[in-house]
This record gives structure tokens, sequence and C-alpha cells, in this order.
């Protein structure tokens, strides 16, 4: 996997030429591998030969057209990167449109060197790109009214998509064709001091929500088109298991079944439409070769996990001596911590159209991996990269599942295709990707802590055991070094509390399971959030002391965190008396470059048949992410967060049986509802500090406020997610 270093990132080429009537400025990713061929008309076509990994369009019509190289999943980057250029160019945010682009090396990540959408990286990856665009488009269309006015170009102005020279105006549309055929700057433009920008900090409504509401906007399963038949696909119901031999008899006697074919996931069923495709692979005889995995139990499982953290494993972090730091504290706390595997659970289930003919293949999905899908394709058909054209859809959800490494879902549905010699979409059902599809992985961790005194931790022995989701990949070479996969252990090995800590060790575990891993929205924060904020709690407790001052102490070196902490401490009101049967519990944690910190207010109700339930009433989220470009974005994705977390922290989890998952949809596979939706309380710390993401810290910290809420209300302290209370 190829990187840029952040100084090249920011150098970029533009080229200027007339497409359709308007100006279109790209700009290049230095050292990428240059597909002209493989971008569309628009960019293909720029003059100098360079495709651009992404760009905008001016319009004759006045209208500016952004495209994304990212994906629009309900982050609000359609939005938030648009707003970029606008800021530079003074566009008139009204004419301004977004488009997906399409996959070409040219629109590779500006630090992963491959187009993709993930780890809560997209607005800061592209804040000086994007405004660098809207700049040098600012001023070539300046220099084409200088010469239309008659005028130096330091006495035009531009305001809302306007140049301005005394009583002289142009539209940005009027002057485009004269600015394309300008030659490209030799210098990067001068950009906006933050102190004049009108659009970027500003909280601005999403540009994608009018065609959502309306239902204009077109996801991957709204894709259809004259002889595109529809697939659904048996596969194995144990992991690693393949098929013996099938019978299809049955299947193609179901109305509106056309084809029954085997592909190296399974057997597809090829239709006039879904719900023949369904009926026909229920229809399906197939014996299967159940594999190496069959036995596969998760109560063993923890089992095994937990003889392992009894081990010494690859160390994460090391300082001093551990074991002689326990010996000497006066006193110690010992901890087991669980978790258990989850599915992503996209509200739109997984889908795919692929069309192969003599022109090259076709794909159309929600993808955030487009470069891995097109080369995947590729292979598969015996194309050139530049051949497979991945048309990039709206997603209804990824949360990490359409990144996978493999492909999966594309790759079996270009398979399906290929065999079949037709278009077809293929469709995964809820209970395909629940019970078949890659999980966030099963975690047990045990801690050894050792206090002073005065109840500070001065030593400690921590074990994390659990697979590893970059092992395997092309991103292992990266993302894992001396036997440790960074994403395992972030958040613990990293921690600022341990870090201080003159004698600690982390150790990590990564068994195999055979059970397909992959990262799941906020990835290891997503568990060591949870285990190291439930810690910290405890030894408050043990401490004797309020849970955010202690927290102060051991934080203040660690301003940023400080700051959240001490803003979610005020907009909660903590120290004050909750209402009547209710208890708060706070957490704070860094992840993705961000700074969060969150309190739970919880109570306990009845649950039919007996027993009580965690409710939760309040949740109040303070994030410090240096500049929030579109504050009310941020807010989104913080509210999203929470929500997402606690169906976690309360509902869901994984079984496995016999080798096969045991969950099948959101009956048995809880994820939180829209009556159990807290009221969401989000402040954002004023900073000038560095970027960070919004997609994905607002998780993290979810489960720990929660259980930590839970304990000040009952004294449960709760170390397994789901949380269940004791009887």
């Amino acid at each position: 996997m190829n990187t840029i270093d952040a100084s090249s990132r920011r150098r970029f080429l533009k080229s200027g030429a007339l497409i359709g009537g308007g100006l279109v400025v790209g700009f290049l990713v230095p050292g990428a591998k240059r597909f002209a061929e493989a971008a569309p008309a628009t960019a293909a076509a720029v003059s100098t030969g360079f495709a651009p990994n992404a760009f905008l369009r001016v319009g004759e019509d006045n209208t500016v057209t952004v495209l994304l190289s990212h994906s629009e999943m309900g982050q609000g980057i359609w939005t938030g990167l648009a707003m970029l250029i606008a800021e530079e160019l003074d566009a008139d945010w009204s004419k301004i449109k977004v488009e997906h682009a399409p996959a070409a090396q040219a629109y590779a990540h500006t630090a992963f060197g491959m187009q993709m959408t993930g780890g809560s990286t997209s607005t800061w990856s592209e804040f000086d790109r994007y405004r660098q665009a809207g700049a040098t488009a600012r001023g070539l269309l300046v220099a084409a009214a200088a010469a239309r006015f008659g005028v130096p170009a330091a006495q035009v102005r531009t305001e809302n998509g306007v140049a301005i020279a005394g009583d002289q105006r142009a539209s940005y549309g009027e002057l485009a064709a004269a600015a394309a055929k300008l030659p490209a700057p030799k210098t990067p433009p001068t950009l906006k001091e933050a102190k004049d920008w009108k659009i970027i900090g500003k909280p601005t409504k999403r540009l994608d929500g009018p065609e959502k509401i309306d239902g204009r906007a077109k996801f991957g399963m709204d894709m259809h088109f004259d002889g595109l038949f529809t697939a659904v696909v048996a596969r194995a119901p144990v992991f690693g298991g393949t098929v013996k031999s099938f019978d299809a008899s049955k299947a193609k006697a179901v109305p509106g079944v056309r084809d029954v074919v085997q592909v190296p996931s399974g057997v597809a069923v090829i239709a006039d439409h879904y719900w023949a495709a369904k009926q026909g692979r229920d229809a399906l005889a197939v014996e299967w070769d159940a594999g190496p995995h069959a036995g596969l139990d998760t109560h063993k499982l923890r089992e095994e996990f937990r003889a392992l953290a009894a081990t010494p494993g690859a160390i994460a972090s090391q300082a001093g001596d551990v074991a002689a730091g326990l010996a000497a504290a006066a006193r110690t706390l010992e901890a087991e911590y669980n978790v258990p595997y989850l599915a992503h659970a996209p509200m739109e289930p997984l889908n795919c159209t692929v069309k192969i003919d003599g022109e090259g293949c076709d794909i159309w999905t929600g993808t955030q991996f487009q470069t891995v899908d097109q080369n995947v394709a590729a292979e598969i058909t015996g194309l050139k990269p530049e051949q497979v054209r991945v048309h990039t859809m709206f997603l209804g959800g990824g949360f990490g599942r359409r990144a996978t490494p493999t492909a999966d879902f594309v790759r079996e549905a270009v398979h399906v295709a290929k065999a079949a010699g037709k278009p077809v979409k293929t469709v995964w059902s809820r209970e395909d990707d629940v019970r078949g599809g890659y999980y966030r992985p099963m975690y047990l961790q045990r801690a050894r802590i050792g206090l002073d005194a005065q109840g500070l931790p001065v030593a400690w022995e921590h074990a994390l055991v659990g697979q590893s989701i970059i092992g395997g990949t092309p991103f292992a070479a990266a993302l894992v070094k001396n036997g440790i996969d960074v994403t395992s252990v972030e958040g613990v090995a990293d921690s600022p509390y341990i870090k201080a800590i003159k004698d600690h060790r982390v150790d990590l575990h990564s068994p195999q399971t055979g059970v397909p891993v992959l990262w799941w929205r906020s990835v290891g924060h997503s568990y060591n959030g949870f285990v190291m904020e439930s810690l910290i709690d405890e030894l408050a407790y043990a401490a004797k002391k309020d849970p955010v001052e202690y927290r102060r102490a051991l934080l203040k070196e660690h301003p940023r965190h400080l700051a959240a902490l001490d803003l979610v401490a005020d907009k909660s009101r903590w120290g004050s008396r909750p209402p009547q049967g209710r208890a708060r519990g706070v957490a704070v944690h860094e992840s993705f470059g961000s700074y969060i910190a969150q309190v739970a207010e919880v109570s306990l109700v009845d649950r039919p048949g007996g027993g009580k339930d965690i409710r939760v009433h309040r949740f109040v989220c303070a994030i410090d992410c240096g500049l929030a470009v579109n504050p009310d974005g941020v807010r989104a994705q913080m509210e999203s967060g929470i929500n997402f977390g606690l169906g976690a922290a309360l509902y869901s989890a994984l079984s496995f049986k016999d080798g096969r998952v045991q969950e099948s949809n959101f009956h048995d596979y809880r994820v939180l509802r829209m009556d159990e939706a807290p009221e969401i309380e989000v402040h954002i710390v004023p900073s000038a500090e560095k970027m960070g993401g919004a997609g994905e810290p607002g998780t993290a910290p979810v489960a720990a406020a929660v259980a930590n809420a839970v304990f000040a209300l009952t004294q449960q302290r709760l170390r397994e997610l789901p949380l269940r209370l004791q009887a």
C-alpha cells in the first residue's frame, strides 16, 4: 500500500479544460499512477492529460459540481467537502451540486494511496486539497473576468458566484469558457485566513437531505435497468464450508427463476426479481462440506481466550518492572472484561449490480473500497483495472462492512454475473449478512492494577485476547508490527493512563478462530474504550474519589482530554443530584484524533416477566475535534455514534454453536429502537488544534458511560457486553 507524506499531499497541479461548456479544475496525487482512460469524460479531457483525483466543474448555468473521491454513507461529506471548495471559490451555495467520483487511482486517498472511505479521515485528509481546488478555480475565473473587464486582476473581487469590478459584473457561468482556456498557475493559490471564512465553521444544512427525504437519492438497492436479473446466493452455514453437491431441480421450478450457477462462495439462484430468487434458493437442495470450523462455540472460545490471557503474549507496550510494581502496591485490583462478536447490520443490506460486456465491466454498489473492488473485478474478469467502472451509489450505512479487504460482496457479485452471462444484481438479505458476513471480533481482557496509598495507579498489567482484523490482509505490512495489530490495542497500549505509569505491560494474543472479522465503527476503540474507562471508574471508587475528579488528576498533562471532560461535566450538571431513581456515569476517550467525553443518565425499568432493564434517559457529549468544518455535521455524527453504541452496549451480540451463528435478524440481534433513544446533547469544544474525525469517535466511550452510571445506581460492576443486570 503506497502512502503519501504530508508535504507531498499538499502539492497539487491544476489544469483547465472546456468540458460541456464549463471549467474543470483538478488536482494530482503526487506519485500516484495516472489512469486518464479510467476517469470519466469530464476528467479524461483535462488538457494536461492528468486525471484529477478530485475536481470541481463550473457550468455555464452557474452550477458548481463537486466530485467526491470518498463515499457518502451518512457521515455528511456530501456537504462538508463541498463547503471547503465553496468557501475558497466564493461560490453561490444554492448552485452547489455533488457527485461521487468514479473508481481510478487518480482519486486515491491522500494518506492511504487507494480510493477509500474510512477511519474518520475524509474531512481532514481533504481539507487542504479541496480548498486549493476552490482557490485555483477562483483565480482562473478572476483572471478571465479581468480580461473581460479590461482591469488588473487585483481590482476584481468575487462573491456568491459573481466576479465584480466597479459596476461591471459577470457570473461564473459566463466566465467558465474563457477561464478554461487560461494557462495553469505555476504556484499554489493563497488560501483564505480563518477570520475571513464565511462558510467553513458555520452550521450548514445537508445537501443530500432533500433527495434522501423525497426518494430521489439512488442507493445500490435502487439500481435497475432493462435486462437486469436478481440473484440470491446460498452460502455455507459454517465459515470455511464448501459445496459438495446440489440439486437445482426444485429451485428451477419456481416461477421467475432463470438459472442456478455455482460460484466460489456457494450456489446462486438467478431470477426475474428478488422474491423469485429467494424462493428458488429456499428450494435448493445443497450438501455442504462443513470444513474445519464446525465445532466453533463461543462459550468454549471464551474459555480458550481466558487460558491465553494467563500466558505471556506479544508485548504491545512495556516500561519498568510490572511484577515488582504490583508486589509493592498498597492494594491491587483485578478484573476481567468480555465483549462479543458484533454484526455491522447496516439498514441497507449488501447488494451489488454487475454488467460485463464487450466494453468492460460496470459495477453499481455502495462501497467504501473502490480501488480494492476495481482490482478484484479486473482479476476475475481478466480485464484491465481501467476497464472496470465502479459507480458509487449512496450507502445505506457502512460502519466498516462495505470496506472489506477481500471485496467479498463485490467479488461474489462479479462471479455471479460472469457465470450467468447476463447483468445481475446480487442481493443479501438481513439474515444473510448477520449469519454470513464479517464481524467485530470477540475480545477478553484481563487487568491487574496496583494502587498506592492515595488510590492512584502505580503498576498496570493488561492482557488482550482477540482476533486481528489486519493480519493476513494487504494492510498488515503497515499495521502489524512484531505480532501487534495496532487496531487491536488502540486505546490501551497508547492510553494516557497507562503510559504515565512507571511499571506497566500490555500483552496481546491474536488467536485464529475461522470467523471473518473486520473493522466496526470505532474499531479497537469500540471495546477498548469500554474496558479502559470502566477500569478507571473502578479505580476511582476504590480510591473513594469522585469519578470526574479522579480523571482530572490522572489527565492533568492532557489538556484536550481535560477540556472535553470539563465541558461535559458542566453541561451534564455533574455533581448535582440527578432526578429520583437515576444516576450518572462518565467516560472520556480519544480516538481518530478527536477527544470525547460523555455522561450517561440512567434508571432501571421493570422487564416484562420479571427483572430489571437499563434505560438511558439522557446523554451529554463534549467533543474536541479541532476545527469543526460543519458543526451541524459533527453534532449529527455524535448523535449517530451514541445511538449506534447504545445498541451494542445494551442489546447486540452474536453467538456460535456447532459452527453456526445463532442470531439472524433484528428480532434476535437487537439494535437500539427509536423509542429507546435518549435525549442527546452535543457540545463542541472551541479548538484550534489538529483536526480529528467525527464519524467513529462518538461510539467508543458509550458503553463505559452507561456501565459506570449503572454502578453508581446499583453498585453492580458490569464487565461484559451487552450489559445485563444480575438478578
